[in-house]
């Protein structure tokens, strides 16, 4: 059984979030608390496996308690509880910046119970497991003798070069605000390609998420508009609800944004971007695919590779959780496997086609 302490001031919701994980067989709710100070005394005494940890609180509030969890618990994960507002977009962003694991979106007032659970079970319970999961792998006690990793074997595709790298495409999820946190910033300005990023998050998020990597990355970062021209220098964030796609035009290049279909249970999702690259690049593209839940990217990364993209996949102990990248690397489709902090270097160096010096 998972078990999960349930953070929030209001009764009510509470008891939503009791309600909406009651189903679920495999996870049990070992208690509840009414603030961060509340909260910070039940993960003593009930050893909780996942936290569910609202953000607005009296007395403590969610950004205050998580600091204390975070640093006592490190590897204990928290997933915040957020309004889909723009303040709440920007605490919860501010909270994974120190450590939440996740966060899922408050329902809106305008909708049923009913509707307001089943929103909540949909976003919480694959979250509590996939954190619980990665928990559980990477708390595991290690053999006494030295294991060698297994080699991860390149794709069986037979490539060649398709030519200079004409853009950088980046897929991400659970976990991706602080890996992009870490991977834009390290790009220089001179690049010399456009980069497009599909990040899961609902709308107002991806604005906001926009603004804070633009602040300390040395390219210009900002969410894409429907016909932007992708342009070496600048970073475009596919919108929430939205997905990103690549056009050809009689005028170049052109970013097309649509609602269409919800792809992998996602809007905006990885695999449109990645196949639209194809369409419009050709294999001239190089792609990361970096922490996430879920498998979307996959089929993208796939098409790339046929083409002759490069495609560069975090690897499982930097990940906060390992379903997106650890679909293609297990589908042999990646050509390295790396640590977050070795990721930027790679993309440098598979954009320009130069080789990673060794420190």
């Amino acid at each position: 059984m998972i078990r999960v302490l349930v953070v929030d001031d209001s009764a009510l919701v509470r008891r939503l979030i009791v309600t909406a994980l009651a189903d679920a067989d495999d996870i049990e709710v070992v208690g509840t608390a009414r603030d961060g100070y509340d909260a910070i005394d039940k993960v003593e005494d009930l050893r909780p496996d996942v936290v569910t940890l609202d953000i607005e609180m009296p007395n403590l509030d969610g950004i205050g308690a998580l600091a204390v969890i975070h640093q006592r618990h490190p590897r204990l994960p928290v997933i915040m509880f957020s309004t889909l507002t723009e303040r709440g977009a920007a605490a919860t962003l501010e909270a994974l910046s120190r450590g939440a694991s996740d966060y899922v979106t408050k329902p809106s007032n305008t909708g049923s119970v009913s509707e307001g659970l089943a929103s909540v079970r949909e976003q919480m319970v694959p979250r509590i497991r996939a954190l619980a999961g990665m928990r559980r792998l990477t708390s595991a006690p290690r053999p006494a003798a030295p294991v060698a990793p297994a080699p991860v074997a390149a794709a069986p595709i037979a490539r060649q070069p398709a030519g200079l790298p004409q853009a950088l495409v980046i897929g991400c999820s659970t976990g991706g605000p602080d890996a992009l946190a870490q991977v834009l910033p390290a790009l220089p300005a001179d690049l010399g390609v456009p980069v497009l990023v599909v990040q899961h998050m609902p709308p107002v998020f991806t604005h906001m998420l926009a603004q804070r990597l633009d602040k300390v990355s040395s390219l210009t970062v900002r969410e894409a508009v429907d016909g932007d021209v992708p342009r070496a220098g600048e970073v475009l964030i596919a919108p929430g609800d939205w997905h990103l796609r690549l056009r050809s035009t009689g005028a170049g290049v052109r970013v097309a944004l649509d609602q269409g279909p919800q792809e992998n249970f996602c809007r905006p999702a990885v695999d449109p971007l990645f196949r639209s690259a194809v369409e419009v690049y050709g294999g001239r593209v190089v792609a990361a695919v970096l922490t996430g839940m879920g498998q979307d990217g996959l089929e993208g990364a796939r098409t790339l590779a046929q083409h002759g993209a490069r495609v560069i996949a975090q690897d499982e102990a930097t990940s906060v959780v390992w379903g997106m990248p650890g679909a293609v690397v297990q589908s042999r489709l990646a050509d390295q496997v790396l640590p977050l902090p070795q990721i930027a270097r790679a993309l440098v160096a598979a954009v320009r086609r130069t080789p990673v010096l060794a420190r």
